[in-house]
């Protein structure tokens, strides 16, 4: 996500009438959004796959799982790295569409071009799909956008996703038998991405239901490493009486981004109870062999996600198949005892 946010004038939208609600991604509920008049495809079907950091391991599993797909249902799909320029995301948009894409999957590195995205797609009658993160048809923000008004959206459930965070950073809290008045919890997120609000939210709502009496500080950040280590430094030495360390965030950066800042605060190891989510850096803790504050991460499996778009968006198109409102992958909980083998890759 970018640390600056471009400040875009998103293009007029006509208003879009579109049937989301609440799903898992068995739930049947079906959505009819900005690809509403794409044409079915006859021929070969030609997809392009625009991705935020693209770069990032998470994005490049990801990217190989959207591939593995295309080639197995004969779709050629082209993927772009937008890196962190919102900007970047609009023209690449118009690029793929004057290259004849019948479908796009965005992951786009600010929310505010949903807008302009969508009406791009929709002037050209192109299907639209999104992935991890949600965009709105009617404004840049998501957080304030009515569930009528996301865009379709492939990935993880952000509730469940938390909800499982939370579970585990209490069982690690309990296991150590920390006092409830000397532990702070870190929860840090970028707060304009909605996804990651939902995650927190959850996270927050779980430990709750098991630990009572330890509180919380709030820490905005860019959801990059660096970004979250500079903010939580900061926090630290605003805490000098705080003995123990509860950490989740909206991501594995985060996360590893705190944990980083509360070592080189001298806090040891064994008072941070650090929960990740992705697991793609936390296993490079794991790796090592040194003793770490990232106790557990939810490995999520970028692969599953570009795949399940890919099929998504081929379904669409090849068989007028509606998309869901949201289709989730599946998630498991690793630490350094088991994940390696439940498939983590590290490099």
């Amino acid at each position: 996500m970018s640390p600056i946010r471009a400040r875009l004038v998103p293009a007029a939208v006509l208003g879009l009438t579109t049937v989301l609600g609440l799903t898992a991604c068995s739930t049947g509920q079906t959505s009819g959004t900005a690809d509403s008049q794409a044409a079915p495809v006859t021929g070969k079907v030609s997809l392009t796959y625009l991705q935020k950091q693209g770069d990032q391991e998470y994005f490049v599993g990801e990217a190989a799982g959207a591939r593995a797909k295309a080639a197995e249902l004969g779709i050629d799909l082209k993927v772009v790295n937008l890196g962190s320029d919102a900007n970047k995301t609009v023209s690449e948009v118009q690029s793929a569409i004057a290259q004849k894409s019948n479908g796009l999957i965005v992951v786009v590195p600010d929310p505010a071009v949903g807008p302009q995205v969508v009406q791009t797609a929709r002037d050209a009658k192109v299907a639209l799909l999104t992935s991890d993160d949600q965009i709105c048809t009617t404004g840049p923000a998501p957080a304030s956008c009515g569930k009528s008004d996301l865009v379709p959206r492939i990935g993880f459930s952000g509730e469940q996703m938390g909800g499982e965070v939370g579970k585990r950073a209490a069982e690690e809290f309990k296991k150590a038998g920390w006092n409830p008045a000397d532990t702070r919890i870190i929860s840090a997120w970028k707060q304009d991405v909605t996804v990651c609000g939902d995650r927190v939210k959850a996270a927050r709502t779980a430990f709750d239901s098991a630990v009572s009496g330890v509180q919380t500080v709030d820490v905005a950040t860019d959801n990059t490493p660096t970004g979250a280590q500079d903010k939580v430094a900061a926090t630290v030495t605003a805490n000098p009486g705080v003995k123990h360390w509860v950490v989740w965030g909206c991501n594995d950066e985060n996360v590893q981004g705190a944990v980083t800042a509360l070592e080189n605060g001298g806090v040891s190891p064994d008072d941070i109870d650090g929960v990740g989510l992705g697991a793609y850096l936390a296993c490079k803790d794991w790796k090592s062999g040194k003793p770490s504050g990232m106790k557990a991460a939810l490995f999520i499996n970028g692969k599953d996600v570009g795949a399940l778009a890919v099929q998504t968006m081929y379904d669409r198109l090849k068989n007028g198949k509606d998309f869901p409102a949201e289709a989730f992958a599946p998630t498991k909980m690793v630490d350094a005892a088991t994940w390696q083998a439940a498939g983590v890759g590290c490099s």
